[in-house]
């Protein structure tokens, strides 16, 4: 049977005939598991907060401020957003107050360190790119370099997990 891989839709046919090779033979897993063998201590909200907040400080000095970063168990792996950064607009005593929030996906409490990174710059970089364009991806590799090759990691590590849940 040929995996389907929801996680890589719109990759190059060639490409996705590599990835099914290597799922079959065994070798992804093994392939990733060495390219990725440091795990992060990030396990709970307040250390996630205080890791975001250290990498916007090192390269989003002056992007507006996060009122929370939070692991969110109602992300899943079979959703498209594994992250999302929301704002809140209030009135508070005649002012309009803006509190912005970055939730992750609770799989990437157990992911390896660059996957879990990945996913936060990416959201970070939300707070100057709305948009997923050119400047917005430019940001990504600017906080972290191979940010392209640990997206596509991330979606390989996700395909394996989305087919041990279906076994």
């Amino acid at each position: 049977m040929t995996p389907t891989l929801p996680f890589l839709t719109g990759y190059p046919e060639p490409l996705l005939a590599q990835v099914r090779v290597s799922i079959a033979d065994g070798t992804l897993a093994t392939r990733l598991a060495q390219r990725y063998a440091q795990a992060h201590t990030v396990r709970n909200d307040p250390a996630l907060y205080a890791y975001a907040m250290e990498l916007k400080q090192r390269h989003l000095r002056h992007a507006p401020l996060l009122s929370r970063v939070a692991y969110d168990g109602r992300l899943q792996i079979d959703q498209r957003a594994l992250g999302t950064l929301t704002a809140v607009s209030r009135v508070q005593g005649g002012q309009l107050k803006a509190k912005r929030e970055i939730r992750v996906a609770v799989v990437f409490k157990t992911a390896p360190a660059e996957m879990l990174k990945m996913i936060v710059v990416h959201e970070l970089a939300h707070l100057k790119e709305r948009e997923h364009g050119k400047a917005f991806y430019a940001l990504c590799e600017h906080m972290l370099p191979r940010y392209h090759q640990v997206e596509f990691d991330t979606r390989l590590y996700l395909t394996l997990l989305a087919m041990a849940q279906s076994d």
